[in-house]
């Protein structure tokens, strides 16, 4: 028992505690949650957390397993951690050849906004995460919290330098589904056209191209999900920014 105690009681080196410090920094910026809700989900004390994250305590094995335990992600020779090579932090020249570095300011958590295909009225609202990949080297787009859970997809990322716009591609099975949006807004906020197909009944699926944005989470307080109808409190706001999309000339509809 002594001697596991000496064990996970090992401090660890500086270089070791300012790396870690750094990903538990960079981790706790990327999630927005709080110092003292990461401290509570590891069971350790504020004033701890807060000491080896200022440097003025390096960090043990102990602490480092909980930390690791609380974020879900391994702190000790992380790739994450240490200076990544240059292949692993470029994405592939098909999606752009963007280092990672030069497109962090993407990475955030968005409210989906795009007209509901099936009710005039209504739009369909839904999460969306962009986050950076290691294992394929790219950053990526997760879908979540739609009423239709079937169709939450997964895909790549792709932000050439040429046309200053930013494309969410997803090939499953031959189909292609392209999102094409704008470069932020100083809001944050991204505007433009959803390519996909809408099923119809049976197996039917239909051709379909409507106005789509990305608002970053963090602006709206109350955000409604799934299908938003005039009489929800957010349903004039996210009509706002559809309407936008075409008022500002992210995007252009033709008709004949």
């Amino acid at each position: 028992m002594q001697m596991q105690d000496k064990i996970t009681d090992k401090q660890l080196s500086d270089e070791q505690s300012r790396e870690i410090a750094e990903t538990i920094r960079e981790e706790l910026a990327r999630r927005r949650i709080s110092r003292q809700t990461l401290a509570e989900q590891a069971k350790l004390s504020l004033s701890t957390l807060e000491k080896v994250l200022g440097g003025r305590r390096p960090f043990t094995l102990a602490t480092t397993v909980r930390l690791e335990q609380a974020l879900g992600v391994s702190l000790r020779n992380n790739p994450v951690v240490t200076a990544p090579q240059a292949a692993n932090d470029v994405a592939p020249d098909s999606l752009g050849s963007y280092a990672h570095r030069a497109v962090t300011w993407l990475e955030d958590v968005y409210v989906t906004l795009r007209p509901s295909f099936g009710d005039k009225e209504a739009i369909f609202a839904y999460r969306t995460e962009i986050v950076w990949e290691p294992k394929v080297s790219s950053l990526v787009f997760r879908e979540g919290d739609r009423t239709d859970s079937a169709y939450e997809h997964t895909g790549e990322v792709a932000v050439p330098h040429q046309s200053g716009f930013i494309y969410l591609v997803i090939i499953k099975h031959g189909q292609h589904r392209v999102i094409t949006v704008s470069r932020p807004t100083v809001a944050g906020e991204m505007y433009g056209i959803i390519s996909t197909l809408r099923a119809g009944p049976g197996s039917q699926l239909t051709p379909i191209a409507a106005p789509i944005a990305y608002v970053p989470l963090r602006n709206v307080p109350k955000p409604s999900l799934g299908r938003v109808g005039p009489e929800d409190a957010n349903h004039a706001l996210y009509r706002k920014h559809l309407h936008r999309t075409v008022e500002e000339s992210f995007a252009l509809f033709l008709t004949l």
